[in-house]
């Protein structure tokens, strides 16, 4: 699962001079379905003023869960997204996906969801093949 990287943003690219912005809509065009599951759990975040909000419904199909694999499992991506929406991403398996408010980074819940234990607990029969 590649980006759709225009000519124009790789001609910047290749000068050095890409902005967050100019990334993080690439990332929105390329991979609308992560981009979609990521704004809902920020969304959802800021909405119930907490620490922590999750999604945890399976991907329609391979190609959209290819797309969340792709966004989550990139270091640069992950962190654009993260800056732009101002709070940590977490993931498990192929679809899990959690916010957590910067404050609450490091803390119990935060802790919880990311442990080996956490993966573990999370884990099913009809979630191996994801």
């Amino acid at each position: 699962m590649s980006l759709n990287v225009s000519p124009t943003l790789l001609a910047s690219a290749e000068r050095g001079e890409v902005s967050d912005e100019e990334f993080v809509a690439c990332v929105r065009e390329s991979l609308p379905y992560a981009w979609e599951v990521v704004s809902r759990v920020m969304t959802d975040l800021r909405a119930g003023g907490g620490e922590f909000a999750d999604h945890e419904v399976p991907p329609p199909s391979e190609a959209e869960r290819g797309q969340l694999l792709r966004a989550l499992a990139s270091d640069a991506i992950r962190g654009g997204l993260e800056r732009h929406f101002g709070a940590r991403l977490a993931f498990q398996n192929c679809h899990r996906v959690a916010a957590f408010s910067y404050d609450a980074v490091g803390g119990e819940r935060f802790q919880r969801f990311v442990s080996p234990r956490g993966q573990l607990l999370n884990q099913s029969p009809e979630l191996r093949n994801c």
